[in-house]
């Protein structure tokens, strides 16, 4: 995430006096914004920006997607149900249909569908719930650098020392383990966290579930590769232990796939979801599990907002674009075009000793000199371009525009942070 000086402006008054001390992406994009449309912005005194945030990955497909729109305003001009708790809607109906013919059957997946609350933490809660419901175990094992939410389950198998302690209590029932190359290429991290399970004096009990992300957005864009992957599921089989994909950022085609986990080939026990699942930027989470998980009690897991209509007639809608293959194979063009173009800023700068990470529409480079990247972020936002930082040292300029952005427009952000990397490399005389 971006942390920059804010700039104070006249038309933020309102925020710097009445809005709290936490709001952060206001103080990373120091003006009020009236507009958008797909992969543009637009703010008060009309200047345009190209948007490489897409709503930290919420809006797959463009603010204000024209189709999904026509649907949400049609919905709402014949008076349909928007807020039903998870009382049976028509609306509900036809997305559980849709989702099942689009996604899960033609991957051979069976999962049942729970509609835990608006957000990604909902949906996290909800699987380590789960997860501790079905083994009769407590601790749950996580990654370094991860991050799964910020509600206090959440939090316990999140990495990010400063989102930790913002809980003001202590965090249990998890353990961290390194993530995939976290000692480097030559250290194989599953060898690791199978000895600390074989080994019954390591201190760490058996985990009811082990969660993950297979691109670690707000942990720096860190790829797992498909073996490492492989071998995680293969740990989690034999011990007999659940193992949660955490897709809430990387899934929905982020990474070319629908599931960032389609090319492993791993079977999931659970799946998380939300953020471009709602289709529109409309609050939205799932959570996916094989049936045979499925020993909640009625009403045991619940909340208000479980019943977005709103969002399920947005997320119905944006499902259409998974009906063939089009999207997909847009999305692995556009991302081989994206590491191209980021691989020539990292070459044209060898001083910098940068290295670009990631996949598909999902990447970003990563500087190791503390502060560059944010700077790289702001100066580009000078230029007209929104992007943000990840990062447990906010140090990965990150490259994450909608799906269905436009080939010019792509190229011109692409312009826009390679003119902004060499802005601040001169700077720094490097």
């Amino acid at each position: 995430m971006v942390h920059v000086a804010e700039e104070t402006k006249p038309e933020l008054h309102v925020f710097e006096k009445l809005e709290s001390e936490v709001r952060s992406y206001c103080r990373s994009f120091p003006t009020v914004f009236t507009k958008a449309r797909n992969d543009k912005m637009w703010d008060r005194g009309g200047r345009e920006y190209i948007d490489f945030f897409a709503g930290a990955g919420t809006l797959n497909y463009g603010h204000n997607n024209p189709k999904i729109k026509e649907k949400l305003i049609e919905y709402l001009m014949n008076d349909g149900i928007t807020h039903s708790l998870d009382m049976a809607t028509e609306a509900k109906e036809r997305l559980l249909e849709k989702f099942n013919s689009t996604i899960l059957k033609p991957r051979g997946m069976e999962y049942k569908v729970m509609f835990p609350g608006p957000t990604g933490a909902n949906s996290v809660e909800s699987a380590l719930k789960l997860a501790r419901k079905k083994t009769g175990r407590q601790t749950v094992m996580s990654f370094t650098n991860a991050f799964h939410g910020m509600t206090l389950g959440a939090l316990a198998v999140t990495g990010n020392k400063f989102k930790r302690q913002g809980a003001g209590v202590p965090l249990h029932h998890s353990v961290l383990m390194p993530f995939d190359r976290y000692y480097g290429e030559e250290v194989d991290t599953v060898e690791y966290i199978e000895r600390y399970l074989e080994d019954s004096g390591s201190g760490v009990s058996l985990p009811a579930a082990i969660i993950l992300e297979t691109v670690q957005g707000e942990g720096g864009i860190n790829v797992a590769s498909v073996e490492w992957l492989r071998k995680i599921e293969q740990i989690c089989r034999r011990y007999n232990i659940l193992l949660i994909v955490d897709d809430i950022q990387a899934g929905c085609g982020r990474t070319g796939t629908f599931f960032s986990f389609e090319e492993a080939g791993i079977k999931p026990d659970i799946i998380c979801l939300s953020k471009a699942i709602g289709g529109f930027g409309l609050p939205f989470a799932l959570t996916l599990f094989r049936s045979g998980l499925d020993i909640w009690e009625p009403g045991e897991h619940n909340g208000t907002f479980r019943g977005n209509n709103l969002a399920f007639i947005a997320a119905s809608e944006a499902l259409d674009y998974w009906e063939n293959n089009r999207l997909e194979k847009d999305v692995k063009a556009m991302g081989e075009r994206v590491s191209q173009r980021l691989d020539d800023i990292v070459r044209s700068h060898p001083s910098l000793q940068a290295e670009r990470r990631g996949r598909g529409l999902f990447q970003g480079i990563a500087f190791p000199e503390q502060g560059m990247a944010e700077e790289v972020c702001a100066e580009a936002f000078q230029r007209g371009l929104v992007m943000e930082t990840s990062g447990p040292e906010s140090e990965v300029a990150k490259v994450m525009p909608a799906l269905t952005i436009g080939k010019e427009a792509l190229e011109q952000g692409l312009d826009i942070f390679r003119d902004s990397v060499a802005a601040v490399a001169k700077r720094y005389s490097i």
